[in-house]
């Protein structure tokens, strides 16, 4: 995870709010001055003045209190970065595009998205599209990734020129391949690699963008990776139709009636059904498309798995203890690891939880990983991307996160508050001091254990190296026992609960 660029892209949000509001007041006071005046001596002109003053004074506090009382109403856009950010979705500066000319939104600060419509035509060899229109002649550069505020991360980003031309030209730039949906042109770089950006970054703003056509739409892909294609071909299937199309490695031009060039994105892991364009789609018919695209996988491994069994002991298949919740502890190796998890096993079955451990890695199906999560009640893991998997587990499951010293913002925004909104009970446990194998390393009265807060200030590389790539956990079981119990509550009265709407 890039903590540090987050925290950047919160700390530059607020900052240009703050910029934005201390502008109107300086223009206020700057306007409110007036040019200095000889002074008389005559006691009637400097009552004259001083009563002159009092009005003005009295003028300026009037004008002020307007401001303050009606400018929300006239310029809310002002008085709220985030509904700045996200116009492009609520009230789209491209909300219609005329046929034979291309409109782009820069108003977001996570993301650049530009609409084209006509006789669209690709030119891979000049990192081009092309629209064939009229007599108007123009461009737009952009770079299809939704980290724009990530100046370092966007360079990385290949750029495509979308290049208005006149009609007259087209004959000598012919169709190899005629597509009649429209296009997303989008690029699989950046942070690809890092399932928590690839879920944040790629597939869920890819969602946004496309569900509305239906599936009747071609993804063209910049910086193409075939082991991409092949991670997501469950989900992309139940996006689009249609094969992608790798933008540098297919030199062919391909020709649309229409493209969408860049991702919309609306929050970390979240989608907000009220900047969804022509729905009120949320995180949950997201998660439905993740539930159709893994179940006849899913489906295929119990069936394997079944068969291996009985061949191998020739008796029928015995299912676990399903009445028992099941609990799933993410298991970290290296840094973040919880040093005591036998012993939270132990510990948690006897409370009553039946126990699975998984431990992810880049190799492993994401297939088996959502069978796992998706069969849970309980969700257990430290701080970092892995937690993205609270996505396969079902709503109104438990996701308790462990925090260690120095994550505290990040494991909220990025975690915590796209699961409720997902409809999970999210529990954060925030551990303490001596819980950190920090606490070895550092006095109790250094910062590093006493103000992450003020540690983190110091830069992305010494606070990773210290918070992430630094730090283990060793759980108070006393102390965290609190939350397991509280969370096999949570697990025992949503049955319950299901229980009696079934018998009505």
């Amino acid at each position: 995870m890039g903590l540090q660029q987050h925290q950047h892209h919160r700390s530059k949000s607020q900052q240009l709010l703050l910029d934005d509001e201390e502008m109107g007041l300086v223009l206020l006071i700057t306007n409110s001055k007036k040019p200095s005046t000889a002074l008389t001596s005559a006691p009637a002109a400097a009552t004259s003045s001083a009563a002159r003053r009092k009005l003005l004074t009295l003028l300026f506090l009037c004008l002020v209190s307007f401001f303050l009382i009606l400018a929300p109403h006239f310029f809310p856009a002002f008085y709220s970065f985030d509904s700045m950010a996200d116009m492009h979705s609520n009230l789209s500066l491209c909300s219609s595009v005329a046929n034979g000319t291309i409109c782009c939104d820069r108003s977001s600060i996570r993301t650049d998205v530009c609409y084209m419509k006509g006789d669209i035509r690709t030119q891979s060899s000049t990192s081009s599209i092309r629209l064939y229109a009229g007599e108007y002649v123009g461009e737009e550069k952009i770079r299809p990734y939704t980290r724009k505020w990530e100046t370092t991360t966007m360079s990385t980003i290949d750029e495509l020129h979308l290049i208005s031309t006149s009609a007259e030209q087209q004959q000598s730039h012919h169709c190899d391949v005629t597509h009649d949906v429209p296009a997303v042109f989008f690029s699989t770089g950046g942070y690809t690699g890092n399932v928590y950006h690839e879920f944040n970054d790629g597939l869920i703003p890819l969602y946004i963008t496309s569900h509305q056509y239906n599936k009747k739409v071609v993804f063209v892909i910049l910086e193409y990776h075939d082991w991409w294609i092949s991670k997501y071909s469950d989900i992309l299937s139940h996006l689009s139709d249609y094969p992608a199309v790798d933008y540098s490695g297919d030199k062919r031009t391909h020709c649309f009636p229409e493209a969408t060039v860049g991702l919309r994105i609306h929050d970390e892991l979240t989608i907000d059904p009220a900047l969804m364009q022509g729905s009120n789609r949320t995180m949950v018919d997201f998660r439905n498309i993740l539930d159709r695209a893994y179940l006849p996988r899913i489906t295929g491994l119990i069936e394997d798995e079944q068969r291996e069994f009985e061949s191998e002991s020739k008796l029928p298949v015995i299912p676990p203890n399903s009445r028992r919740p099941k609990l799933v502890i993410v298991s970290r190796t290296g840094s973040r690891a919880i040093t005591n998890e036998e012993a939270l096993v132990k510990m948690a079955e006897r409370i009553g939880f039946r126990v699975e451990i998984l431990r992810p890695d880049p190799t492993t199906e994401l297939a088996k990983i959502y069978r796992a999560m998706n069969s849970s009640d309980v969700m257990i893991g430290v701080h970092g991307a892995a937690m993205t998997h609270f996505l396969f587990m079902r709503p109104g499951c438990v996701f308790i996160q462990v925090v260690p010293l120095g994550t505290d913002w990040a494991a909220e925004s990025y975690y915590g508050g796209p699961a409720k909104r997902m409809g999970l009970k999210y529990i954060g446990y925030k551990i303490l001091p001596k819980e950190s194998s920090l606490y070895e390393k550092y006095a109790v009265d250094d910062p590093v254990l006493r103000d992450p807060e003020s540690v983190n200030q110091r830069g992305w590389e010494y606070t990773k190296s210290i918070y992430l790539d630094g730090q283990n956990v060793v759980l108070d079981l006393k102390r965290f026992q609190k939350r397991l119990v509280r969370a096999y509550g949570s697990v025992m009265r949503n049955r319950n609960q299901q229980r009696r709407l079934q018998s009505l």
